[in-house]
């Protein structure tokens, strides 16, 4: 069956065409310390069809890049899948995740982290959250850490797969990260959160936070 989905980062079309390119310097609700530009310096496709990413620091500015997918999940059942050089350094969170299609409200409708490292720890977090925050549902918080010590010198295959009993908000299912083809974590889709096909995709580099 040929994917539902594979964007190619070819560099004769604008990155716009396949993502939103978030913009703004207002800390992402984490207190990051960078700019998201549109800027060909922080985001580009390369002649070898892979998209780049980077955060910049210049003059004491920071900036770097957040995209988000035109395209939903938009299947009751799927897996999504990358490959991903992602950076280790102290200040540094490359991050690979899913939201559903604003408007949302976070965290009630849920949030999943695929590929997520931070301040140069060398691992990545597959992450759930969904439900209120604050201490009443710290059961509805879920992180499995998994070590990458050779993480900045090799390539990283993260993939989420997901079946959902209906294609409405509140259904149930199941959730799957993998990590180089290995199931890392596994949980149930939540009765609180928004419908999987309604997701879409994000890709960003904050810095600080």
């Amino acid at each position: 069956m040929p994917p539902y989905w594979q964007p190619t980062f070819d560099p004769s079309i604008p990155i716009s065409q396949l993502f939103q390119q978030e913009t703004g310097a207002h800390g992402w609700g984490n207190n990051e310390a960078q700019n998201y530009t549109a800027d060909a310096h922080n985001c580009f496709f390369t002649p070898n069809n892979q998209l780049v990413l980077r955060g910049i620091v210049s003059s004491n500015k920071h900036t770097s890049a957040r995209l988000v997918s035109h395209q939903k999940l938009g299947r009751q059942r799927g897996c999504l899948s990358a490959t991903l050089k992602a950076p280790c350094a102290v200040g540094i969170w490359p991050a690979f995740w899913l939201l559903p299609a604003a408007p949302f409200a976070w965290p009630n409708d849920g949030e999943i982290d695929i590929f997520e490292s931070w301040n140069g720890d060398c691992v990545n977090h597959s992450c759930l959250h969904w439900g209120h925050y604050n201490g009443e549902d710290w059961n509805k918080h879920r992180v499995w850490e998994t070590p990458i010590f050779d993480m900045p010198h090799r390539e990283v295959r993260v993939a989420l797969a997901w079946a959902q009993d209906e294609d409405r908000d509140g259904a149930g299912g199941k959730l799957v990260w993998y990590l180089d083809g290995v199931a890392v974590m596994k949980a149930p889709i939540s009765e609180g959160m928004r419908r999987l096909s309604d997701w879409k995709v994000i890709i960003n580099v904050a810095m600080g936070g």
